[in-house]
């Protein structure tokens, strides 16, 4: 969340970023809960400095008439304080949740959009292959060559569930150990993170885990929910605790599980592998000093480009326009490969993201440094995706596939795959 001691002096700003990103939030009701907050805590601590000056009276030598004076009034300051407190908490509760509906404020480099299409793209690597033949998409190759399973994936566990099989097993295997070798040469520690984070640590990193717009599965009476990105795991580890400033920054990758409803995920841009319910992911994540994270956002944008440089895939760079930030993100790259079988000709589609979620993350998780000044701060937090597994498949499928129905596999894979083409067995 926001400094919520700026909403005032920085209303202004903060209403402009609101309408920038097409937010629904109503920041006149924040600020009036904002004034009532101040108004019952004043009041609060009236009634605790009075209770405590009858305290110290009754301490005195009183006549009985005297002291069952203070008695009385002692009584009806008891009562009315636990009144005030019970609203205050109340108003508290209240306010706390709508602030945290407040967004991050948006880097004013990011270019202002309601949506994807309002993306800029900024950078552009390689060539789309041109083919001699007819190109296909990903899920009639991996259907052909058994090694993707779309209809026993829907029978046994629905829709947007898969099995990946053959040879396909092997080449996931490969992209999360190639990717893996590549992030642990720039000095992040290895994780393989849990599936499941309670909801505090969701809602503190900035996802919604209830409501209809939730893209998240919630464990049911349990207080947990199943993770959506590592993000999440990796970005609650050092919740309410302070980072030694020589530590800093610190560098974490993470391999998971990911699990979305992705409800409304339709259409033909939607299909196979590209949005599915559950699906692994190897994700990068950094701590850091403030001054420090805009130097580590382009750090990680530039592993996510070796990585899909190394794999020959063509793809641009896009910076995310205000609407499709999400809360949490200053600002947004997504890397967008080049998949021949999306769309009539081929379209470029998301294949990872980097956020710098500057101090917004931290402020609701409180995790902090001591600065030399031996002041608590709140660290900078950053995320991006190595590899999302099925997506990278998807690209590799389509950009490396032949005229006889064979993917071939990109150069620097072969050492992990140890083989050169997957055939129709």
């Amino acid at each position: 969340m926001i400094d919520i001691k700026e909403l005032k002096e920085r209303e202004s700003e903060i209403r402009e970023n609101i309408k920038n990103r097409y937010m629904d939030v109503d920041l006149d009701k924040i600020l009036a809960l904002s004034e009532k907050r101040y108004g019952l805590l004043q009041k609060t601590e009236d009634l605790r400095a009075k209770r405590n000056l009858t305290a110290e009276k009754m301490k005195k030598k009183l006549s009985p008439e005297e002291r069952s004076i203070f008695i009385e009034e002692g009584k009806k300051i008891k009562e009315e304080l636990a009144e005030v407190e019970a609203e205050f908490n109340a108003v508290d509760e209240e306010f706390q949740k709508e602030a945290r509906r407040i967004p991050n404020y948006a880097s004013p480099e990011a270019p202002v959009g309601k949506e994807d299409k309002d993306n800029l793209a900024i950078k552009f690597v390689g060539e789309p292959r041109k083919f001699s033949f007819k190109a296909k998409d990903h899920v009639e190759l991996g259907e052909s060559l058994d090694i993707l399973d779309f209809e026993s994936g829907a029978k046994v566990s629905g829709q947007k569930f898969y099995y990946i099989k053959n040879k396909g097993v092997i080449l996931q295997m490969a992209l999360e150990r190639f990717a893996m070798d590549i992030v642990l040469k720039h000095g992040f520690t290895p994780f393989i993170t849990p599936d499941v984070a309670k909801e505090e640590i969701l809602s503190g990193i900035g996802f919604n885990p209830r409501g209809e717009e939730s893209n998240i599965y919630t464990l049911e009476g349990t207080g947990t929910c199943l993770v959506g990105t590592a993000e999440i795991t990796l970005g609650g580890y050092y919740s309410n605790m302070i980072i030694d400033k020589k530590s800093l920054p610190v560098k974490m990758t993470g391999l998971s599980h990911c699990f979305r409803r992705e409800a409304g995920g339709a259409g033909q841009y939607s299909k196979g592998l590209y949005r599915v319910h559950q699906f692994s992911k190897l994700e990068m994540f950094i701590y850091c000093l403030p001054e420090e994270s805009e130097k580590y956002h382009q750090e990680i944008l530039s592993i996510e480009e070796e990585i899909f440089s190394k794999l020959g895939l063509p793809y641009r760079i896009v910076d995310t326009a205000t609407g499709d930030l999400g809360a949490p993100a200053y600002r947004k790259f997504d890397i967008e490969a080049w998949m021949p079988g999306r769309g009539e000709n081929g379209e470029y589609g998301e294949v990872t993201s980097t956020s710098n979620c500057t101090d917004y993350q931290a402020r609701s998780l409180n995790i902090r440094y001591k600065d030399d000044d031996g002041k608590s701060k709140f660290v900078h937090m950053l995320n991006g995706t190595a590899v999302a597994l099925s997506r990278a498949i998807v690209a590799i499928m389509e950009n490396y596939q032949n005229e006889d129905g064979s993917i071939s596999i990109p150069e620097n894979l072969i050492p992990y795959t140890g083989f050169d083409k997957i055939e129709k067995i």
